[in-house]
């Protein structure tokens, strides 16, 4: 059964920040919207307005012409409502099945129906491509797995409008593929669904219609195929965006090698993986998710063991047992997982960006003076736009939580530097000062290495990509050689 959706006048604020302003459109059945705008534009807090995580301060909803409101997102999920989290709502200590069916457990009599549950799960996540065991728990689930979990489950509660919140930023192409198959099966139904990117050609490539938010307002809406991808980046950030890449930094012949790994070996992940980057370079990484791109340099800055390999920075052979080894030695590492291993977000900002150098502020007792002011100088740095600079990390937009880790893990002035997916979940105008500041360092004489799954931004930014397939480092090309055919024919073992 369809369902339409009116938001009128939709408002909302935290404190005395109003992040909604009287947001009205329309939503109809059986089409797939594409609902865009940079970080802090209020897609994702209308959507949790719609499917009862947040409550509006002004404005209705109308659900199929009558007035809506949901105390929670079970409310909302008797309606058909489902949200699919960007940031993944699983609990890790339970298994797969036990999560797609926390509070909707299937029961036979007094007891709970463990094998219908295990059957229904298993169904789901093959619907999906995940055909891993349901009883595993979800902790032993790499990041990519843990987002097919979460589209299985959403898949469980039969949704009449689906909220899919950046579903495919830790997805492999292929796993892209079929979830835009599942999708196209769903609209087909008559499923309604909100589908939120910042991956443009997804946006052009899969939905119907295009709804802009910015600064908390809608600003536009367009059927998809009158609107070019560069004509959406303008209307999300209300300017012309151009020159998205900024020329990459010359190279010296005789640059130094900054950082040199050779036979480096990962248990399970990686094995006798070489490479060296110079100073000034910046070196990408590409390869299918799994593999071992991110386990691989986890190993290398001390994060897991590294069973074999040696590790050589300015010519001298180094071991590095944890992280703050590394950074001693002028290396620092930034997980893919901003919120789980970059930033504490329920600490203040000035607190995460010193973090990792306090030292240089306790004299015995911490100057809180001193910090503030590289806060102001940071936050200027970095452009990172805060209401309030005493606020705590959470209540950044996704863009700028990211501009804050890069400031906090460049702090301790590294002079080589690993960004781990530095722009997954990042808007058009983030990704740009992103790709320029990365650029700022390799200008500086800094070695910075990108892991990335978007293959037109290590294209875009790279002197060099290293590409690995199942745990090997398989070819290295230059820029001459960078296309996004090269890459995959290399990733998936087609060269």
């Amino acid at each position: 059964m369809s369902l339409a959706v009116r938001f009128q006048g939709i408002e909302k604020q935290f404190g005395p920040v109003r992040v909604l302003h009287g947001v009205t459109f329309d939503l109809a059945p059986g089409r797939i919207y594409g609902l865009l705008g940079e970080n802090g534009a209020g897609k994702s807090t209308l959507m949790k307005i719609l499917a009862g995580y947040e409550r509006a301060n002004a404005g209705e909803i109308y659900i199929d012409e009558r007035e809506r409101s949901f105390t929670s997102s079970r409310d909302a999920e008797h309606a058909g409502i489902v949200l699919i989290h960007q940031e993944l709502n699983l609990a890790d200590h339970l298994s797969i099945t036990q999560n797609m069916f926390l509070g909707h457990e299937l029961k036979k009599g007094f007891f709970l129906d463990e094998p219908a549950m295990r059957d229904a799960a298993r169904a789901r996540l093959s619907e999906v491509g995940l055909h891993t065991n349901p009883d595993t728990k979800v902790r032993d689930l790499i990041v990519a797995e843990k987002q097919l979990v979460e589209i299985a489950k959403a898949m469980l509660r039969d949704a009449r409008l689906l909220v899919m919140d950046e579903p495919t930023a830790t997805l492999t192409p292929s796993e892209t593929q079929r979830l835009f198959a599942l999708m196209a099966r769903l609209k087909e139904a008559g499923t309604t669904i909100v589908y939120i990117s910042h991956k443009l050609d997804e946006v052009e490539r899969i939905t119907d219609e295009v709804i802009v938010m910015r600064d908390g307002r809608f600003v536009a809406r367009a059927p998809t195929d009158e609107l070019t991808r560069q004509q959406m980046a303008n209307l999300m950030v209300g300017r012309e965006v151009s020159d998205m890449f900024p020329a990459k930094p010359a190279l010296a012949d005789d640059a130094p090698v900054a950082l040199k790994i050779e036979q480096a070996s990962v248990p399970g992940w990686a094995d006798g993986v070489s490479f060296s980057v110079r100073e000034g370079e910046v070196f990408g990484f590409a390869g299918l998710v799994g593999a071992g791109r991110t386990e691989l340099f986890e190993a290398l800055v001390g994060l897991r063991p590294l069973s074999a390999g040696r590790i050589v920075i300015n010519g001298a052979t180094i071991r590095l047992k944890s992280p703050r080894d590394a950074m001693k030695h002028g290396i620092t590492y930034l997980s893919e997982d901003r919120k789980g291993r970059g930033l504490h977000v329920d600490m203040a900002l000035k607190d995460n960006l010193t973090m990792m150098t306090l030292e240089r502020y306790a004299h015995p007792l911490v100057d809180t003076r001193a910090e503030r002011g590289a806060l102001a100088t940071a936050l200027k740095d970095f452009g990172i736009r805060t209401g309030n600079a005493s606020s705590r990390a959470r209540m950044l937009s996704g863009g700028n939580q990211q501009k804050l880790a890069l400031a906090k893990f460049l702090h301790p002035d590294p002079r080589v530097i690993v960004l781990d997916e530095p722009t997954r979940g990042v808007d058009v105008g983030a990704k740009r000062d992103i790709y320029f500041l990365i650029h700022r360092l390799a200008a500086e004489g800094r070695a910075v290495i990108v892991i990335s799954s978007e293959l037109i931004e290590l294209i875009g930014l790279c002197h060099r990509v290293a590409v690995m397939r199942a745990g090997e480092l398989v070819a290295t090309l230059g820029m001459d050689l960078l296309t996004e055919e090269r890459l995959i024919a290399h990733a998936t073992g087609t060269h």
